[in-house]
Order: structure tokens, then C-alpha cells, then sequence
């Protein structure tokens, strides 16, 4: 059974709300609870299960899990509904970092230049939102930090005014696949500050020191994560000797 999320989708299509607004709400309640664990990797989930828990009906499940699929956060299986892939391995997680290297310090030059007022400050309050939920205790209150932490980066990507960049980086989903490695607080600390520093550098205009603010983020956040891996293989290695 799949709990339900932070925005748990109840009631059926209340009136006057498009079922593909309705299918975005599951597809964000299914997303937060793939960020919080509560439904593991490795796990099957089903339409008509989904559809008693969430209690909706079933095409909006189906549109979700459709988008999921295509974005590979889901696997379909034949006959049985979908599976959740298994944790990202350390290689995928390397092929992920040079990527972000790659275009995301790219980005948040082109922010410095390009970012209006009004983004500059949705990402000033995107850090406040992070700020609440860096103190929350538990998977939950870490897959929301998760959420804003992708959606900060794609606000960088989206005020950069490149497509290619944002389109290229929203197919990684990184931050789905790096938050559902393990619950560590650590990494919403120190994501914080580096966060704060990209963000004082698009706002004063400044494309080196933001290119050099992001670069250092991802990083750090490549060390945090690599330690992670660390952590997972050996305690696998352990289980085995026993």
C-alpha cells in the first residue's frame, strides 16, 4: 500500500478543473512520495490501487503514470502495472554530474544577464520555502526540500532564457534520483548556503561569480553524494561477509 503524500490528492475531478490539471496534482503527489520514500525503489504500483487510495479515477492516474514513464521514474510492466526502478547506480550518478557541469554553471551565467526582477525574487522566496522545511524532521519534510531544491535549479535554467538547457536538465531529474538515495540533513544544510551565494551573484549582475557559484554547488553536492554511495556500498559489503 502507497501512502499518501504531502498534497494527497482526495474527491474525484471537483467541477470545473480539467483532468489535466488533475492528472499534474497526482503526478505531484506520486513524484513527492517517490522523494520521500514512501514508496520504495524496487516497489509495484498499480492504476486501480492508486485510484482507491488517491481517490480519483483512474485516467488521471494513468495520464501520471504515462509521464512518469516517459521521464523513466517509472517502469511499465506487462500486464502486472508499473515498477519503481531500483536507486541510481554510482555510475549513472557520475554520467549525471558531468552533465550538470556541463550546463549548469552555463546557466546561471546566462541568468546574471537575463533573469527579470520578479525571477530574481521567485528565487529569493524559493530559498525561504527551503529555509522552513531544512529544520523538518522525517523523509517527508526531505522530499519537499528535494522538490524545491529541482525547482530552484530549473528557475535558474528558465531565467537563462535557453530551452535546450532547461529541457536537458528537467530529462535528468537529478534530484529525484540523488534525494531517494538516502535521508541525510547534511545535504539540505550546505545546499542552503551555496544555494544563497548562486542567488547573490544573479541578483548583482554577475555572470563569472555565478557560473563559479553553481560549479562549486554541484561540486560539493558531488562529494556529499559520493559519500553516500560510500556509505551504501559498504554496508552492502558487510551484509555480504555476514
Amino acid at each position: 500500500m502507497i501512502a499518501r503524500g504531502r498534497r494527497a490528492v482526495t474527491g474525484g475531478t471537483p467541477p470545473g478543473r480539467s483532468g489535466g490539471r488533475l492528472a499534474d496534482e497526482v503526478y505531484d503527489t506520486l513524484l513527492g512520495q517517490l522523494m520521500s520514500l514512501r514508496i520504495e525503489p524496487g516497489s509495484r504500483v498499480t492504476i486501480d490501487v492508486l485510484a482507491r487510495e488517491l481517490g480519483v479515477s483512474q485516467t488521471p492516474i494513468r495520464d501520471a503514470l504515462n509521464r512518469m514513464e516517459a521521464e523513466g521514474l517509472v517502469v511499465r510492466v506487462p500486464h502486472a502495472g508499473y515498477r519503481i526502478p531500483p536507486q541510481i547506480t554510482r555510475h549513472r550518478f557520475e554520467d549525471m554530474l558531468e552533465v550538470r557541469l556541463l550546463l549548469e554553471p552555463a546557466a546561471a551565467r546566462r541568468s546574471a544577464e537575463r533573469a527579470s526582477l520578479e525571477q530574481v525574487a521567485g528565487l529569493r522566496r524559493m530559498l525561504e520555502e527551503m529555509a522552513e522545511l531544512e529544520g523538518g524532521n522525517g523523509p517527508t519534510a526531505y522530499g519537499a526540500f528535494g522538490l524545491r531544491d529541482a525547482a530552484f535549479h530549473d528557475l535558474v535554467a528558465l531565467s537563462a532564457e535557453n530551452q535546450v538547457i532547461r529541457e536537458a536538465l528537467a530529462r535528468l531529474h537529478s534530484h529525484v534520483h540523488l534525494f531517494r538515495l538516502h535521508h541525510d540533513t547534511q545535504v539540505t544544510h550546505l545546499a542552503m548556503a551555496e544555494h544563497e551565494d548562486i542567488v547573490a551573484a544573479i541578483a548583482a549582475r554577475d555572470p563569472d561569480a555565478a557560473a563559479y557559484a553553481m560549479r562549486r554547488h554541484i561540486l560539493r553536492s558531488g562529494e556529499r553524494f559520493r559519500r553516500l554511495f560510500d556509505e551504501i556500498e559498504g554496508a552492502d559489503g558487510m551484509a555480504v561477509e555476514a
